[in-house]
């Protein structure tokens, strides 16, 4: 009877292995399209920083234009961090959630929250929010 769960665990011992490692690879895919994106975004460059957007996103805004008036009107401090940190990073179904924190032109701190969603092209950006500012105390 010992065999059973013991020969269960051996086989399943590879996959459990791997699953760290598929997780960081996610981990890592999801946040080098974020830094393509922002570095896009620094060189004026919208139709790249467009193509990393999911096709919802591209539908809803429909060019790259309208995309980068968008981005430079609402999130100045994506189209010109002067810092950028990865924080947390959430499997949820249907893709992944990345946190991150920018820092913009006057070195205020803003963490936003990155849908992403895994496409035929890859992990692609499906949203960008906004987090509120958390008080310091000071």
């Amino acid at each position: 009877m010992r065999l059973i769960p013991t020969l269960a665990l051996a086989l399943m011992l590879p996959l459990l292995l791997s699953l760290p490692r598929a997780a960081l690879a996610e981990r890592s895919a999801v946040e080098q399209v974020i830094r393509n994106q922002i570095a896009a975004f620094q060189a004026d460059d919208f139709a790249t920083a467009f193509s990393f957007a999911s096709p919802n996103i591209r539908r809803l805004f429909g060019s790259s234009q309208n995309f980068g008036t968008m981005v430079q009107r609402g999130y100045p401090m994506v189209w010109r961090p002067t810092a950028l940190a990865f924080l947390d990073h959430q499997e949820q179904e249907g893709g992944a959630v990345q946190r991150i924190e920018v820092q913009d032109k006057s070195g205020k701190r803003h963490q936003l929250d990155y849908l992403m969603v895994e496409t035929d092209q890859g992990w692609r950006i499906d949203g960008v929010f906004l987090r509120p500012a958390m008080d310091t105390g000071v």
